[in-house]
């Protein structure tokens, strides 16, 4: 039989109506946040005393949740980067950043501990400028930063901690530190949700 118009009983096989999908809105709502990665990480930002989101969008900072200090034991690939050995103890700082009511990103940040054992980065508040303004009092400011993006489906923790629907993927942004001298300073791991986030890289010609 033919698929096609026709009316009811006249010999014409009628294909039923797919109901149209709800808004995008109705399904997930989610405000996009453009993440400035090279004027964020600029030294007259954080070292002013200013955070790095008020270059992303300013007046609308995320909240910050789930802070939690404390040393552990450095995984492999962590070691590598700050030139510390496997398992030598880091000083991680994880959080979740929320916008809106929406958890968009996680976060882990990793340093040597016997670098800022003594300093507020081993305090869940950091203080004005947040770690690279500490780093930056102990003579270790960095000068410059790597990252790494790649991405891939979410483990189903993080789908939890970040409230994901089936099927959305997460960007992964490493980004390392280095004060003068070419030393890392910090090693920071971020999932964000892809849905969530345009990445800007912006640099001169």
């Amino acid at each position: 039989m033919l698929l096609g118009p026709g009316r009811f009983g006249d010999g014409v096989r009628h294909r039923p109506a797919r109901p149209r999908p709800p808004p995008l809105g109705r399904i997930r709502r989610v405000l996009m946040r453009r993440r400035r990665a090279v004027e964020r990480l600029a030294q007259g930002g954080w070292a002013d005393g200013r955070s790095v989101w008020e270059v992303d969008d300013p007046g609308r900072a995320p909240v910050v949740d789930r802070v939690r200090v404390g040393e552990e034991p450095a995984p492999e690939r962590v070691a590598r980067v700050l030139d510390v050995a496997g398992g030598d103890a880091v000083c991680v700082r994880r959080r979740r950043y929320v916008l809106e009511g929406k958890p968009v990103m996680l976060a882990a940040s990793y340093l040597p501990a016997a670098l800022v054992a003594e300093t507020a980065v081993a305090e869940i508040d950091t203080g004005a400028g947040g770690i690279y303004a500490r780093l930056a009092e102990i003579g270790c400011a960095p000068v410059r930063f790597r990252e790494e993006v790649r991405s891939r489906m979410p483990l189903p923790e993080e789908a939890r901690e970040l409230g994901l629907p089936g099927g959305t993927p997460v960007v992964l942004v490493c980004r390392t530190a280095f004060a003068d001298g070419g030393r890392a300073v910090e090693v920071n791991e971020m999932v964000l949700d892809s849905a969530a986030y345009v990445l800007e890289y912006g640099f001169d010609a």
